[in-house]
C-alpha cells in the first residue's frame, strides 16, 4: 500500500467511494450521490483552504482516502479540524482506515496550526468506533436520532484527539 496527497487524478475515485456509501451506507448523511463538479468543487476547497487530503493506492487502484477539513465557519474554531475517512468496499479490513488516519494526523502535527480534530461517527460504526479509540480519539458525546436515513433515526458519536 502507498499513501500519498491527492492529486486532481483521484477526485473521480473519492468521489466514487463516497458515493458509494451515501447510496448504501449510513456513514455520511448525503442522501444523493454527488456529481463530479461538487467533488471537484470539495477538493479544491480543501487545496485552497490548506486541508489535506490524502489517498492510498493498493493494486494501482485507489483503496480509500482521508481528508481534513474546517470544522466549523467560526474563527475561535480555525484550530479544530473535523476528520473523514472512507475505505472503498474491497479494501476493508486491511488496516488502510488506520493507516491513512495515522499518516493525516502525522501530516497535522507537522503542519503545526491544529490543537484538535474531531470525527463525527454515526453511532453503530463500531469499526470505525473501534480504529478511533485504538489511535487515541476519546468519546466526547452522543448526538441522539440527530438524522434519518434509510427509515431509521441515526445518532453520531463525537470523538477528539489532542495533537
Amino acid at each position: 500500500m502507498k499513501i500519498r496527497n491527492a492529486e486532481e487524478k483521484d477526485i473521480k475515485a473519492i468521489g466514487d467511494i463516497v458515493n458509494k456509501e451515501i447510496t448504501n451506507g449510513t456513514s455520511i448523511f448525503d442522501l444523493e450521490p454527488k456529481s463530479i463538479y461538487e467533488w471537484t468543487s470539495w477538493f479544491e476547497l480543501h487545496r485552497s483552504a490548506g486541508y489535506p487530503v490524502i489517498v492510498a493506492e493498493e493494486n494501482g487502484e485507489t483503496a480509500g482516502f482521508a481528508s481534513l477539513s474546517r470544522y466549523r465557519a467560526k474563527a475561535a474554531y480555525d484550530t479544530t479540524a473535523e476528520l473523514s475517512v472512507y475505505v472503498h468496499e474491497n479494501y476493508r479490513g486491511m488496516g488502510i482506515g488506520s493507516a491513512l488516519t495515522e499518516q493525516i494526523i502525522t501530516i497535522a502535527k507537522q503542519e503545526k496550526k491544529l490543537h484538535i480534530i474531531i470525527s463525527v461517527i454515526t453511532s453503530d460504526n463500531h469499526a470505525s468506533i473501534k480504529m478511533h479509540k485504538r489511535l487515541g480519539f476519546e468519546f466526547c458525546g452522543r448526538i441522539p436520532e440527530v438524522g434519518y436515513k434509510f427509515g431509521r433515526y441515526l445518532s453520531v458519536d463525537s470523538y477528539v484527539l489532542k495533537i
